[in-house]
């Protein structure tokens, strides 16, 4: 089954809901800056985010400790404000990372699979055929 686009895939209140811990975990692969850290997230599949997301997003980690900043001087062009994640930051991403996997997993027990029984258990293969075509399992 092909994957659809992340625009059709994640609704926008799902990225709302991550997106924080989403960015920590690129900033937390390397030092960088908003730019890249955009075109990182996308590249991962979450489709694009705008800057007028991603600039204040950065701002308030920043805020709240969990990011530090360094201005560098641009190769061919002007300055960058790059973003390294501090140790607060790097306790928010654990914290934080195991609590969304930990719902997600909950998420997934809860919402059974297109392909499931009622009571969630998957049909067998040769059934779902049937299904699908109309007819009864």
């Amino acid at each position: 089954m092909p994957t659809p686009s992340p625009a059709e895939t994640w609704p926008a209140q799902w990225l709302r809901g991550v997106l924080d811990l989403a960015v920590l975990a690129v900033i937390a692969r390397a030092p960088t800056y908003g730019y890249r850290i955009g075109t990182d997230l996308q590249a991962m599949g979450l489709g694009t985010v705008k800057g007028g997301t991603l600039y204040p997003l950065l701002a308030r980690l920043e805020e709240s400790g969990a990011v530090q900043t360094t201005w560098r001087p641009g190769q061919s062009g002007p300055g960058r404000k790059w973003y390294a994640l501090t140790a607060t930051g790097r306790e928010r991403l654990a914290g934080e990372g195991e609590r969304w996997r930990a719902f997600a997993a909950l998420t997934c027990e809860l919402i059974p699979a297109p392909n499931a029984e009622p009571d969630g258990t998957a049909l067998p293969g040769h059934l779902l055929d049937r299904t699908a075509a109309g007819g009864q399992p």
